[in-house]
């Protein structure tokens, strides 16, 4: 008989790609996961890894059982729901950093009041990561966003749900008066670092409008873009959200288009069903449709 606990460490292994970051993950050392893997072997009778240079990966046995895995970690999910009385268990998030400044505490005031006793633990963590984490079964339930035109990757197993969606705007110092896109051709930028969809997306914008940003600075956190536009240093593209329930401290001018972003949340179909996540789901959405827009 295969033990879950073992074919878990098989699944992590097939998602990470190395001992190391599986026992990180997990909070095993890297010596323990090498020797369940190796009961795993024996259990299963067959290689599960083999050399790749100075690495390791997965046999063909190995990867075909990592996928039963991932099916049986599905089935012990779902049985737990079906056996479970109440929402008792806690339910652990992965939030975007606006998401986390904005909703999610506005959402756990609610919850406090209507399921006092649903633990709630939450992790800020870029979409990317929190969407890959969901998969390895770290976090029950992902805030994320995307933006105009790039859809976030879907995951084997996971369920994506709208929440809302949330304008984008131009930003500027707030002595400045509302301008067009493409009269900002000669200022200095702040966006997100390369990579991310959200600097992706901004290229894109100005581009269209006619020029090649000049992008001076760089942050993933929005609340440094929104200290350097304050401050008078740059101008940026920023989504509504990050201003909460306070007016906007910078001049606000609309985008071509008046764009906006889709913030989801993402869970696995395994847990969909599951009485504390919906409830937690259905706060989060709440809160996000009673945000109030910024005033300009």
């Amino acid at each position: 008989m295969l033990e879950l606990r073992r074919l878990r460490l098989l699944h992590e292994f097939a998602l990470r790609g190395t001992i190391a970051e599986v026992a990180q993950s997990l909070s095993y050392s890297p010596s323990t996961v090498s020797q369940q893997l190796a009961l795993l072997e024996r259990e299963a009778g067959v290689a599960l890894l083999e050399p790749d240079g100075r690495r390791i990966r997965l046999t063909p046995e190995g990867r075909a059982l990592a996928a039963h895995a991932a099916r049986a970690l599905e089935l012990d999910e779902q049985a737990r729901q079906a056996l479970a009385q109440a929402p008792a268990e806690a339910v652990r998030i992965s939030a975007m950093p606006t998401a986390a400044e904005t909703i999610v505490p506005a959402a756990l005031t609610a919850l406090a009041t209507t399921h006092p006793h649903l633990r709630v633990q939450m992790t800020e963590a870029p979409p990317e990561e929190g969407l890959f984490e969901l998969t390895a079964r770290r976090f029950d339930l992902v805030i994320a966003e995307q933006y105009p035109g790039h859809t976030r990757e879907r995951h084997p197993g996971s369920v994506h749900e709208l929440i809302g969606e949330d304008p984008i705007r131009l930003a500027l110092p707030s002595g400045d008066l509302p301008v067009s896109l493409d009269r900002l051709r000669d200022r200095a930028w702040v966006m997100e670092p390369v990579g991310s969809a959200a600097r992706q997306w901004a290229v894109q914008q100005c581009r269209a409008a006619g020029f090649e940003p000049d992008v001076r600075f760089e942050a993933a956190d929005l609340t440094a873009h929104v200290r350097l536009i304050e401050a008078g240093h740059a101008v940026g593209m920023l989504p509504d959200l990050i201003w909460g329930d306070a007016p906007a401290r910078v001049t606000l001018s609309e985008l071509p288009g008046s764009p906006v972003r889709e913030v989801f949340t993402a869970v696995r179909e395994s847990t969909r069903a599951s009485e504390a996540i919906g409830v937690v789901r259905a706060a989060l959405a709440d809160a996000f449709a009673q945000h109030r827009r910024p005033h300009r």
